[in-house]
């Protein structure tokens, strides 16, 4: 077997890893859990973890060579994080948090070492990476606690980030302060904050009495639930407050949602969805028929049914959509044109045909997309490929570009 310089030059190649993938396919073809002794099952699923985590770590390390290759601009990606989502099939957040530690792992080899060990999880390494990366001194004793359980160690790793210097590490964690909120897999809605200790407290201070108060109030109807249901259900009770909705003495109750529902005007009178029929929010996602009837009793809705007026067709002389022809974009789709993006906000509706030409708006030939993609059509010369819905983007060397059709 030849060997190139390459692979002579990075100890390992992609033939390698694959011929390595192509035994594990052979072994995961052949797992039957059922038929694995109790006994030996615990030893097994180590076996397998370990090989996790060095995979992982091998990923990790990779990572910020992904971005020096720049492939992901010339896909059109807007970053590397988004290019190792996609091919990773994660969030762009969890591929940024990779990233991240694979710049940081750089310069701390100590910690390298133990990752290609197989030593930590990639929680921990992330955490120790990110803490070391700050705090240069406390990386020996940080991995030290490798076997420690992963509370422990983002404890220890968030008293070594902290130091000597509690203000810049207040500043650094007021800086980075963050609240996103978005629909996991299953369709349920999640929140994750992130901020100083007192904004922490601040919010406790108006959140806990609440959970106290739905707590005796579960007791007192002979309910019991867990404590993260009456946490929950006291965040939506203190944005209900906070909004009006649940007025104190005279405060007019305000609207408790903004919202586009689409649904089929069959399901809406049955009181059920069957088959294909559709019943959602616009950007969050599928919610039963009941909910939607809820939410038409008070709320700020653009309600569209199949039954509704037809606009799609509808032309207007303006270069924006009218209010109707939004409305009906949205209800056609919600999300950016390029087949692959998840964007919902903020979308820019671009004519498929140039305004300045036909002076018309038309629903038909209209495709939302994000800021991203509007930009690599307007400034770099990126176009969708012919069709309609949802459909690839590429750059103006590609032979799909719609400039590169053969000549009749």
């Amino acid at each position: 077997m030849v060997t190139s310089t390459y692979e002579r030059a990075a100890g390992v190649s992609a033939r390698d890893v694959r011929e390595i993938d192509e035994f594990l396919e052979v072994l995961v073809d052949r797992l039957d859990p059922d038929a694995v002794p109790a006994c030996d099952a615990t030893e097994l699923w180590a076996a397998f973890d370990a090989v996790e985590r060095r995979a992982g770590a091998a990923k990790t390390l990779l990572a910020r060579r992904v971005e020096d290759a720049c492939g992901w601009k010339r896909k059109g990606y807007r970053s590397a994080a988004e290019q190792l989502a996609a091919m990773a099939g994660t969030s762009i957040s969890s591929a940024r948090n990779e990233l991240e530690t694979s710049k940081q792992v750089k310069k701390r080899p100590k910690t390298a070492k133990a990752m290609r060990k197989g030593k930590l999880s990639g929680a921990k390494a992330r955490a120790i990476a990110a803490a070391a990366d700050v705090n240069p001194e406390a990386e020996d004793r940080l991995l030290e606690l490798a076997d420690a359980p992963l509370a422990e160690v983002q404890k220890e790793c968030l008293n070594a980030r902290a130091g000597d210097d509690r203000d810049a590490a207040h500043e650094r964690i007021h800086k980075e302060r963050t609240a996103r909120e978005y629909t996991d897999a299953e369709g349920a809605w999640n929140f994750h904050a992130r901020g100083t200790v007192e904004d922490g407290a601040r919010f406790k201070a108006a959140h806990g009495p609440i959970v106290d108060e739905l707590f005796a109030r579960a007791r007192a109807e002979g309910r019991r639930e867990t404590s993260g249901a009456y946490a929950f259900d006291a965040l939506i009770e203190l944005a209900d407050r906070a909004s009006g909705t649940k007025p104190e003495g005279k405060r007019k109750p305000g609207p408790q949602h903004m919202a586009l529902v689409r649904v089929d005007h069959s399901a809406l009178v049955r009181g059920s969805v069957v088959g294909d029929e559709v019943c959602e929010i616009c950007g969050l996602g599928p919610i039963p028929v009941w909910v939607a009837r809820k939410i038409l009793g008070d709320a700020i809705v653009k309600l569209v049914i199949t039954k509704g007026v037809d606009v799609a067709n509808v032309t207007h002389l303006g270069r924006s959509a009218t209010r109707a022809q939004q409305t009906a974009l949205w209800w056609k789709q919600s999300v950016c044109t390029v087949l692959g993006c998840t964007r919902t906000r903020r979308l820019q509706n671009d004519h498929r045909y140039e305004w300045i030409k036909t002076k018309r708006t038309r629903v038909d030939e209209l495709d939302p997309l994000c800021k991203h993609h509007h930009d690599l059509k307007t400034y770099d010369n990126w176009a969708l490929t012919a069709g309609t819905g949802l459909r690839l983007m590429v750059p103006p060397d590609n032979p799909r570009h719609p400039k590169n059709k053969p000549k009749q």
